[in-house]
């Protein structure tokens, strides 16, 4: 299977849910994203890499990646390999004394040590296919449904139900826009749940 290369676009509290934030990842040289919801913790350990801080003492993902490098084992990519039932599923590609070592890990986690090592960050198409966004979603779907007189936040939490497929990719655009990614993902899969007729 072809994987295909993410970059880190945002890290975004949850505006739902006060202790999870979203994590968006970019395809490089397209518009399709992937949000993934992730824990307060991890958020901040990405956070923390991506700023270049410095903590006075090593965070979690600090020690792992001390450790690696302290038995020579380099962190080659991480692979963003699987999807079941919403829960992403990574794995840790390593080179140990010449040899290829892939180790199970959180998606969260495999994305923090991904900041520290610098390295790459793949998934496949059928992910990006199951829970990616499109930038490029038709801006004009569902033009007149948005123009309604109710307030645009009041219209943007009514349950995901009630709405036709149109005002769905219309949400969200808007969304996106917004940098609402959590949101995004929940129309996304409402939408995937009405594709598949589940």
């Amino acid at each position: 299977m072809r994987k295909i290369l993410l970059d880190i676009v945002a890290l975004s509290h949850s505006v739902t849910q006060s202790h999870n934030y979203a994590v968006v990842l970019g395809e490089n040289g397209g518009s399709r994203r992937l949000p993934i919801v992730i824990g307060s913790f991890e958020a901040q350990a990405i956070a923390v890499a991506m700023e270049n801080m410095t903590p006075s003492r090593p965070l979690t993902h600090d020690l792992f990646r001390n450790a690696l490098e302290t038995f020579n084992i380099e962190l080659r990519e991480i692979v963003i390999n699987n999807l079941l039932d919403g829960i992403f599923y990574a794995k840790l590609v390593c080179i140990k004394d010449g040899e290829i070592l892939e180790v199970d890990s959180r998606t969260s986690d495999a994305l923090a040590l991904a900041v520290r090592f610098h390295c790459p960050i793949y998934t496949y198409e059928f992910i990006l296919d199951a829970a990616g966004v499109s930038l490029e979603e038709d801006k004009d779907a569902g033009l007149e449904a948005a123009e309604q007189s109710e307030p645009e936040e009041t219209k943007r939490r009514e349950p995901l139900s009630s709405y036709s497929m149109t005002e769905l990719n219309q949400l969200l655009t808007e969304v996106l826009a917004d940098e609402d990614y959590e949101r995004a993902a929940e129309i996304r899969d409402e939408i995937n749940r009405r594709k598949t007729g589940a």
